[in-house]
């Protein structure tokens, strides 16, 4: 057979011993934000949970083997149910989250069997990232150790006083807003969890929690999309995105269609 069989092979199994990877999906949060006590990872975008379209991004890419959950305890049972009803076949564990997004990220990535060689850090409400944007940056997590979904910010940047006064114009150059998946080498992520709790280092993103160590991450362009539910506005932003998506899939079936059509004719 072909290298480029057993290539392809090796990557629908979730990469080979030395790529394999879990994507650790943190849901966890308490969805302050959202507002009226609302879990946005079960708020509904086209009859869809949010929670829902993350997990099946990442069961659709064929670089990651495994899932693994953080939420809340209390919650378990609805997760179980979204896995069942979209068939999200890689998951594997579902933990308790902890105090913190460290603390939860670093219970879920002790859960990865032996043979995981990549984590995969991922927000669960960031719902809107696709298996070919999760496949970009793992591709990249490969041939860097540490790799990050991001956006270079465009717009002016100002800095200002609590009270909202403007102090100052931000050079934006070199500016950009990371996203999720934070795709990390296990080892080096490990080893800059270690680091952080001799240091008593919290980070504000695993990516933060990596240059700590003194290693440098490779930030990816994944585009204004990739945004992450925080707010109800958030929730009309990802609805318009979905739908928009979902005619640009429609129009491209229905060109490949007359496509087909077309050259029978002739």
């Amino acid at each position: 057979m072909s290298n480029a069989f057993h290539t392809a092979a090796r990557i629908l199994r979730g990469g080979d011993e030395k790529t394999a990877t879990a994507a650790i999906i943190l849901a966890a949060g308490n969805s302050t934000r959202m507002g009226k006590g609302q879990n946005k990872q079960f708020l509904k975008i086209n009859d869809t949970p949010v929670l829902a379209y993350t997990m099946m991004a990442y069961q659709a890419c064929p670089h990651i083997r495994d899932i693994i959950i953080v939420a809340r305890e209390e919650d378990f049972d609805a997760i179980r149910e979204l896995g069942k009803k979209y068939q999200i076949k890689k998951l594997k564990k579902l933990v308790a989250g902890g105090s913190t997004r460290q603390e939860s990220a670093k219970r879920g990535v002790a859960q990865i069997s032996e043979e995981i060689k990549y984590v995969a850090i991922a927000d669960g409400a960031r719902c809107l990232t696709t298996p070919e944007e999760i496949s970009k940056i793992c591709m990249r997590a490969y041939q860097y150790k540490a790799a990050s979904a991001a956006h270079q910010i465009t717009s002016s940047v100002k800095r200002a006083t609590l009270t909202g006064k403007v102090q100052e114009s931000v050079n934006r150059t070199g500016l950009w807003e990371t996203q999720t998946p934070q795709v990390f080498h296990a080892a080096l992520y490990n080893a800059a969890l270690c680091k952080a709790v001799t240091d008593n280092f919290t980070a504000t993103d695993d990516n933060e929690l990596v240059t700590h160590l003194g290693y440098q991450v490779k930030l990816v362009e994944c585009g204004m999309q990739n945004l992450k539910i925080t707010t109800p506005d958030d929730l009309f932003l990802a609805k318009a995105v979905i739908s928009l998506r979902e005619q640009e899939k429609k129009e491209k079936e229905e060109a490949k269609k007359a496509k087909k059509e077309k050259k029978k004719e002739d």
